[in-house]
C-alpha cells in the first residue's frame, strides 16, 4: 500500500515590509520546512521604507537600490510573495484567510506584519485638495516627484513637524522645493524630544530656507486651479502647490480585530510576538509588547522592533523559547546632521545636555527621570549613542557633573558615579 505524502504546514504572513520580509527569512533560517507565503497589497518587489522620506525621495536611485531582498533569494529560500493582493478577512476558527478576490487561502501559522497606515486629519476640503499626499509608499513618493518635476512653482506645505515632516523637508529642499512646515503643536517634535532637541532642529531647518510655524492647527483645503490654500485657525493662509501630510499613523489592526484578538495601542503580543491566538504572531509597527527596560506596554514604529521580533517570532514557530527584551534604537537624517536615539523618554523630570568642545554641531541629550537613565539623543556624536546604550542597559548610577562637563574625556568609567 502506498503512503499518502505528509503535507506540509503552511505559514501565512501578512504584510510584506520589514517586518514579514525578515521573519519570512528568519523562519526559514529556523529550518521551517513548510510553505511560506508572503501577501502585500503593494505590488512592489519589498523596499526599505525609512528611505521614502530621505535618500528615495531626494534622488534618483530608484526603488531597485532599495530593495530589501532580491527577487531571486524569494525564489531560492521558497518563499512565496503574493504582491498586489488584499487580505480583506481572516478567520481565527477555521484557520484560513480571505483574499479580495474572494480566494481563500488555509494557513497552520498566520503572522501579521500588517504596520500602519497614515492618518489623514479631518481637514475641510482635504478630499477635494490637489496634489496632497502622505508619505507611507513608493507610490506616494512617485506622485511628490512627480509634481514637483511637472510643476513651475514649487511651493510645499508639509502638515505636521515630526520625523516624517521633518526629513521631508529636507529632502524636498534639497530638490529645489519652497517648503513650509506647519505644526499643531508649540515646538517641533513636541511629542518624542526635548525642548532643547526641538529648538535645534527648528534652527537647523530655518538655516537651510524652510519656513517652520508652530501652534498652527490646519483647518481648511482650499484648491485654486492647480494649487491650493491651505488655512489655518489663526487666520493665516498658505499656498501650496503640493501638501505632504505626515500628522502621525493609525494602527492596521481590522484583521486583528475580526478574529478576536486582544487589542490595545495595538496587537497586544507575548515576549514571544505571540497574539491571543496560539496559531497567530504579531510583529512589527502594529504590535503592543512588553518592554523589560522600562516595565510596561509600548508599542514602537521603528526597524529595529520589526527586525527583531520579526526573529523573535520565527524562532518561537520553529519550537524554541525566545524572550523579546531590545533596547529600542531610532535614526533620522536631516541635511548633514545624523541623529540616533536609544531608549524611550517618556517619563522624564530631568534633562542634561552634553556639547561637545571641539565640534558645536555635535552634542546630546540625555533623559533621566531621577537617578535613572531612560534615554540618549546623540546628534552627530556616535559616541554618546554607544555609551547610553551600555549605560541603560546596565543600570548604573551616572555622575550628572562629569557627563554635562564636555572637558571631561567621553569615556564609560569617568561617566560612573561612586555613589550608591
Amino acid at each position: 500500500m502506498t503512503e499518502m505524502p505528509t503535507k506540509k504546514p503552511v505559514c501565512v504572513v501578512i504584510g510584506a515590509s520589514h517586518a514579514g520580509v525578515n521573519f519570512a527569512f528568519a523562519l526559514r533560517k529556523e529550518g521551517w520546512e513548510g510553505e511560506i507565503l508572503l501577501y502585500d497589497a503593494d505590488p512592489e518587489l519589498p523596499y526599505h521604507r525609512p528611505p521614502l522620506s530621505k535618500t528615495y525621495l531626494s534622488n534618483d536611485d530608484g526603488l531597485d537600490k532599495n530593495r530589501l531582498q532580491a527577487a531571486e533569494r524569494y525564489n531560492k529560500e521558497q518563499i512565496v510573495l503574493k504582491l498586489g493582493e488584499t487580505v480583506v478577512s481572516m478567520d481565527g476558527q477555521a484557520k484560513h484567510i480571505v483574499l479580495a478576490d474572494g480566494g481563500i487561502q488555509p494557513y497552520d501559522k498566520l503572522v501579521l506584519a500588517t504596520g500602519a497606515r497614515p492618518f489623514m486629519p479631518p481637514i475641510r476640503g482635504i478630499d477635494q485638495a490637489k496634489n496632497l499626499f502622505p508619505l507611507r509608499t513608493a507610490a506616494d513618493v512617485a506622485h511628490i516627484r512627480e509634481v514637483l518635476r511637472l510643476g513651475t512653482s514649487k511651493e510645499v506645505v508639509i502638515i505636521g513637524g515630526g520625523y516624517i515632516g521633518l526629513e521631508t523637508a529636507a529632502s524636498l529642499r534639497k530638490l529645489g522645493a519652497s517648503v513650509t512646515v506647519l505644526e499643531r503643536e508649540e515646538r517641533v517634535l513636541a511629542r518624542v524630544t526635548a525642548p532643547e532637541m526641538s529648538a535645534f532642529f527648528n534652527d537647523l531647518h530655518a538655516a537651510h530656507g524652510v519656513k517652520v510655524f508652530t501652534s498652527k492647527n490646519v483647518v481648511a483645503i482650499e484648491p485654486h486651479g492647480e494649487a491650493n490654500e491651505v488655512h489655518c485657525s489663526d487666520g493665516t493662509v498658505y499656498k501650496a502647490d503640493l501638501i505632504v501630510v505626515g500628522v502621525g499613523i493609525v494602527v492596521n489592526k481590522e484583521l486583528a480585530q475580526q478574529a478576536g484578538l486582544t487589542i490595545d495601542n495595538g496587537i497586544r503580543v507575548d515576549a514571544s510576538a505571540r497574539t491571543s491566538d496560539e496559531s497567530i504572531f504579531a510583529i512589527g509597527d502594529c504590535t503592543y509588547h512588553y518592554n523589560p527596560h522600562y516595565g510596561r506596554y509600548v508599542r514602537l514604529e521603528s526597524v529595529q522592533n520589526a527586525v527583531d521580533q520579526a526573529k523573535v517570532a520565527a524562532a518561537a514557530i520553529a519550537g524554541k523559547e525566545p524572550v523579546y527584551d531590545t533596547l529600542p534604537w531610532f535614526w533620522s537624517d536631516q541635511y548633514d546632521v545624523k541623529l540616533q536615539m536609544v531608549g524611550l523618554s517618556q517619563g522624564y523630570n530631568q534633562v542634561l545636555v552634553r556639547k561637545e568642545a571641539e565640534n558645536p554641531n555635535s552634542f546630546s541629550v540625555w533623559y533621566f527621570l531621577d537617578e535613572v537613565l531612560l534615554a540618549v539623543d546623540a546628534v552627530n556624536q556616535a559616541k554618546a549613542y554607544v555609551l547610553g546604550t551600555k549605560l541603560i542597559k546596565g543600570g548604573q548610577r551616572i555622575d550628572k557633573t562629569q557627563l554635562a562637563d564636555p572637558t571631561v574625556d567621553f569615556k564609560l568609567a569617568n561617566l560612573l558615579s561612586e555613589s550608591i
